[in-house]
């Protein structure tokens, strides 16, 4: 059961980190260039019939895989153990994904306009880079670089 669940952890993340590279390097430039929003609620729409649900596939296995490795949710904070502070990290990084998209999706995205791609982008590229840690830290499960 544990490798199916570490599949789909992975799989996921490579859907959501993928499509957030897309976007930061491919789209965001092009929208930031033609001024359009247009060009970029284009893109969300395709993207995020992929991106949510595997976003919900990474928490749900990545909580399971969590509880698998240190079982309890109060040991998740002992800082003494140092795989609780990889789950940690990974909550952090959670938490300030969860933070950007909230405000994206019910302050940026409602009123976007071309004079409000900046603020867009200044969501878009710290969870593009929050992502790419996700899976950085996701590797040290393994290789014990950040403990």
């Amino acid at each position: 059961m544990y490798g199916i669940v570490l599949l789909l952890h992975i799989l996921a993340a490579t859907i959501w980190t993928g499509g957030h590279i897309v976007l930061a390097v491919v789209v965001l430039p092009k929208v930031l260039k033609n001024r359009s929003p247009e060009q970029l609620l284009d893109f969300e729409s395709v993207y995020e019939k992929i991106g949510m649900p595997a976003l919900i596939i990474q928490v749900a296995t990545g909580i399971w895989l969590a509880f698998n490795l240190v079982p309890g949710f109060s040991l998740w904070f002992d800082l003494s153990n140092p795989v609780s502070k990889v789950i940690l990290a990974k909550l952090i990084l959670l938490g300030l994904t969860v933070g950007f998209a909230l405000d994206a999706r019910f302050r940026v995205i409602p009123s976007l306009n071309s004079d409000s791609l900046v603020d867009m982008a200044w969501h878009i590229i710290p969870v593009t880079i929050f992502s790419i840690l996700f899976i950085v830290v996701g590797v040290s499960f393994k290789t014990g670089w950040l403990y």
